[in-house]
């Protein structure tokens, strides 16, 4: 501890026993186990203000050797100016497709770009009826014959009211 050994300590002991008391002696190194927290405290304070103290000087040192290197822009390695920049790129296509959009879709008289294709052709006719004693498949979709339009009948004339 401080250069005492174990006799010594021992000493020391039975002399304040005597010389203070058993009674007083829980309340004096009580007393006396505070003071030395209060003390580790302060010195551990102490410890962390001077290690900040250093790590600050080192910042310093580092800071002063980018400085002093020619051609080295901190700033432009900024991920954030990138980050930014990305997006407003990405907006901006964003707005130019919301433009493209809405100007197709004010316009209905402009043709789609790409329009749906109508097949022009009627389905064909099946000329053979199916036999009636052949057998269906089940998984088979029904053959569906077309059925020929049926002409509109004219509207009778309207004739004049009599009476």
């Amino acid at each position: 501890m401080f250069g005492i050994d174990s006799p010594e300590l021992l000493v020391i002991a039975i002399v304040a026993l005597v010389v203070i008391g058993p009674k007083e002696l829980p309340n004096l190194l009580r007393g006396w186990g505070k003071w030395m927290a209060k003390m580790r405290g302060m010195a551990s304070e102490f410890r962390g203000h001077v290690d900040e103290m250093v790590r600050q000087s080192d910042l310093d040192e580092v800071k002063k050797q980018f400085d002093a290197v020619p051609g080295l822009d901190l700033q432009s390695l900024d991920p954030t100016k990138q980050i930014k920049s990305m997006i407003q790129e990405g907006v901006t296509e964003g707005e130019q497709a919301l433009g493209e959009a809405k100007s197709a879709f004010d316009n209905p008289l402009a043709e789609p770009e790409s329009a749906p294709q109508i097949a022009a052709e009627a389905a064909p006719v099946l000329s053979e009826p199916a036999p009636e004693a052949a057998v269906v498949d089940a998984d088979a979709a029904p053959a569906v014959e077309p059925v020929a339009p049926v002409p509109a009948e004219p509207a009778p004339p309207k004739s004049a009211a009599v009476g």
